[in-house]
């Protein structure tokens, strides 16, 4: 779609004027450790030293459905979300959408770490972090263009006071022929840094292929992607041997789905963690019924937030039980199906609210 050059002039101004000023965000792309990092590496248990702030703090992960921006880029099939597409993605929209997401990141509390999925690029996650809702957090991201045709990526907002990156790179998946043809999706982000000055965490960021065949049809697609995962984790775990790994995603499995459950090895969380061992917070969820995703009445958890044996061994930072943030302003009463997800989109119709899933997030806490 060519465009002339005055309109996105003036069209550029006026999106600043709505949504704030914003300027692009220089830790996009894998950095070096600092100074101060390399003279001081972490122990067996991944310290790093004094605590700096060990106030409590949390972890969330949010699918923002379809956040894309106005532009159509050639190699995306991004046409429906643009002003001409059948979405009629206008600035008002878009305007509404970022207020939208901005406002449940501030009403969760404005996590450390936010791991968000289904973003177009960089240039809605300027915008994103600039916007006035979450501006005073001092939000910076992680995020790498993936091959998904779709053109959706998946990101990590972090807090700088908390958090410094210290390098990023993704898990690229190529499917054998086997499982599947002519399919890509979406790369898993990886994110290493240190929290709060004191501890190495590890970051995964997920969004798993979806089940449009059906659970069983795409299963495998899932199994595989989780093997892939599986595989960077025991590298970590060889290095670093109570790693802390924090892992987020949608996953468009259950926790009790042999993805997350054998593959990977998600289990439920009870007592002291152990080395190398990941513990699934959100599978307490899907037992007692809750769920992020509704699908015609029945709530599937599908966003999830997994750590290691390293956030749950009695010492240091901790990670505590998972919630679905399931505020009734998110939700929309349907006539058949009961409290759901409000969405933005229903195909081409335009609700105008949040997404059509729930977040999720988890408290952390430091032991001494």
């Amino acid at each position: 779609m060519k465009v002339k050059i005055i309109p996105i002039l003036v069209i550029g101004f006026s999106l600043c004027f709505w949504l704030g000023c914003f300027d692009s965000n220089t830790n996009s792309t894998p950095v070096q450790n600092n100074a101060d990092i390399q003279d001081n590496p972490p122990s067996a248990n991944g310290s790093l030293g004094e605590v700096s702030d060990s106030g409590p703090t949390s972890i969330g992960f949010y699918n923002v459905e379809n956040f894309f921006d106005l532009e159509d880029e050639p190699r995306k099939d991004d046409e429906f979300f643009t002003p001409s597409g059948r979405a009629k993605w206008t600035y008002d929209r878009y305007a509404k959408k970022m207020n939208n997401i901005g406002k449940v990141i501030k009403e969760m509390g404005q996590p450390a770490l936010m791991g968000l999925c289904e973003v177009e690029n960089k240039t809605v996650l300027a915008d994103l972090v600039k916007h006035k809702t979450i501006k005073s957090a001092g939000y910076a991201y992680a995020h790498e263009e993936s091959p998904d045709n779709r053109g959706i990526d998946v990101a990590l907002l972090y807090r700088k006071k908390d958090f410094t990156l210290e390098s990023q790179e993704v898990i690229r998946i190529n499917f054998p022929r086997s499982i599947v043809t002519n399919y890509t999706t979406r790369d898993i982000l990886y994110v290493k840094g240190i929290f709060r000055n004191s501890e190495r965490v590890h970051v995964f960021i997920n969004h798993w292929p979806s089940r449009r065949d059906g659970q069983a049809a795409s299963e495998p697609k899932r199994t595989y992607v989780a093997q892939q995962l599986r595989n960077k984790l025991d590298d970590i775990f060889r290095k670093e041997k109570n790693a802390n790994v924090i892992i987020m995603g949608d996953f468009n499995d259950e926790p009790s789905n042999k993805s997350v459950d054998e593959v990977l090895g998600a289990q439920k969380p009870s007592g002291k963690g152990k080395q190398g061992t990941l513990y699934n917070l959100t599978l307490p969820l899907e037992s007692s019924g809750k769920g992020s995703y509704n699908y015609r009445g029945d709530w599937n958890m599908l966003d999830q937030v997994i750590v290691s044996g390293g956030l749950m061994d009695g010492q240091g930072w901790e990670a505590d039980d998972a919630e679905v943030f399931s505020k009734d302003w998110l939700l929309f009463r349907h006539p058949k199906n009961g409290p759901t997800p409000n969405r933005t989109y229903g195909g081409t119709k335009y609700y105008g609210g949040y997404s059509d899933h729930l977040p999720v997030k988890a408290e952390l806490f430091y032991k001494e």
